[in-house]
């Protein structure tokens, strides 16, 4: 099935920006590749859904499609396996809170937080600085975030949490969360969270105050209005049936991993550990077990998603090809040598999910989603939305169309990949 382009067409560079209109709540916190609120929307109205309804997003990140949901008047469960991503929906689609005692509380955190920084001592002297312990170090990106600015986000985070068992206390950490990626630290996003240019010093209390304050802004404009529900859950959207038992979902929008070499975990490493969420290796291990595989680095000895698509011709052809070219190319690391495994482990995952939702789905139950074509290991090409239209197929879904969204820039092949909407509908029975 040819896909069918959206209009405008639009560069990744340019559809993916917010409008205007979509920045309220969005802006708490958003993956910087995230897909933009008014795609959810477009299909909203597309799949007609009202009030009734109950939309799911499978793999919902940091809540794009659930905050869109709510403004909507839908009602909405998410569910996200990594910690701070599920974080960060729950704040997000919360607001029940009051802007003027947040307001307050923000600014007796900053007035408090600025007289501890005065008081200190000698702060830019080498060995002077509050840091990281080692295990954390060893979490983050080397040079994620400036010794300084470091030291201040520690004692800025010792007065938000003071806060602890408060109301305010979740709003004000994803505040301090967006800051200190976006604002404080070193890091820059692209196809791949890297380090760039290096901070030596930030605002690191004002970046904050700053965001709290534009909470506040979004929470007065909603205050007093009813909005539907939004739940989000922390689980793995392969074992969707376990935690959504006795739910009828009427509609899904969701954009799942792409089968890439990008450790998703990456994304929200320095904020995960300075938050709290991940403390050490082990819980690391943890996170990546539960997360659909998308990259040799989340690979496990005993993962056998595959055997899922172990009929599925399209995806053993790829696999295959992909193994050729590393004996061609006579790669022989161990992460190269598990790039045709963790092809089949993708595909095999998204057919345990989609198995796993007809549980769930209401008869007519309509479906969107966003994946985008991939040639990172060894520049084969993977079709990703065909190939998981192919699929729900053959799990009994029927294909209605595949929209091309947006197109991206690929450093692999020095071109463009499409990134498509998968377009399906649910017309039988749940199981």
């Amino acid at each position: 099935m040819e896909a069918i382009a959206l209009e405008p067409k639009y560069k990744n560079s340019i559809i993916n920006k917010l409008d205007h209109s979509d920045r309220e709540f969005h802006d708490w916190y958003r993956f910087v590749l995230s897909y933009p609120p008014h795609l959810v929307k477009q299909y909203i109205k597309e799949f007609q859904l009202s009030p009734n309804d109950l939309l799911l997003d499978p793999f919902c990140g940091t809540g794009t499609t659930l905050v869109a949901a709510k403004l909507a008047d839908i009602p909405s469960i998410g569910i996200e396996a990594n910690k701070f991503a599920h974080f960060a929906s729950l704040v997000k689609t919360d607001w029940e809170v009051s802007a003027a005692e947040l307001r307050s509380c923000a600014e007796i955190i900053r007035i408090q937080a600025s007289k501890s920084l005065e008081k200190k001592q000698g702060r830019g002297k080498a060995g002077t600085l509050k840091a990281l312990n080692a295990e954390q170090e060893k979490l983050i990106l080397k040079d994620s975030i400036s010794p300084l600015p470091l030291h201040k986000s520690i004692i800025l985070l010792t007065e938000i949490d003071k806060y602890k068992g408060t109301d305010y206390h979740k709003y004000l950490r994803l505040a301090f969360g967006n800051a200190l990626v976006y604002k404080n630290s070193n890091l820059r996003f692209g196809p791949e969270v890297g380090v760039g240019k290096r901070k030596d010093d930030a605002d690191v209390i004002g970046n904050w105050y700053q965001q709290v304050m534009e909470m506040c802004e979004d929470l007065i404009g909603v205050a007093g209005i009813n909005y539907p529900e939004s739940e989000v859950i922390l689980s793995d959207a392969r074992d969707i049936q376990k935690v959504l038992k006795g739910r009828r979902i009427s509609a899904v929008i969701t954009s799942p991993p792409y089968p890439n070499e990008k450790d998703y975990t990456r994304t929200t490493r320095l904020e995960s550990v300075l938050l709290g969420f991940i403390q050490n290796r082990d819980e690391l291990r943890a996170l990546k077990k539960s997360l659909l595989r998308s990259n040799t680095k989340g690979v496990y000895k005993g993962d056998a998603d595959d055997d899922y698509v172990s009929n599925f011709p399209e995806v053993q052809k790829i696999a295959a090809e992909i193994e050729a070219r590393r004996i061609e190319l006579g790669k022989t690391s161990g992460f190269e040598k598990l790039y045709a495994k963790v092809t089949k482990l993708y595909f095999g995952g998204m057919v345990r999910h989609l198995e796993a939702l007809t549980s769930v789905l209401a008869p007519g139950a309509q479906l969107a989603y966003v994946v985008g074509d991939q040639a990172s290991f060894l520049r084969i090409m993977i079709p990703t939305g065909k190939i998981l239209g192919d699929i729900a197929q053959s799990l009994g879904y029927e294909l209605v169309r595949i929209d091309l969204f947006r197109t991206r820039f690929s450093t692999a092949t020095k071109s463009d990949l499409n990134e498509e909407v998968v377009i399906l509908k649910w017309n039988g029975n749940s199981k």
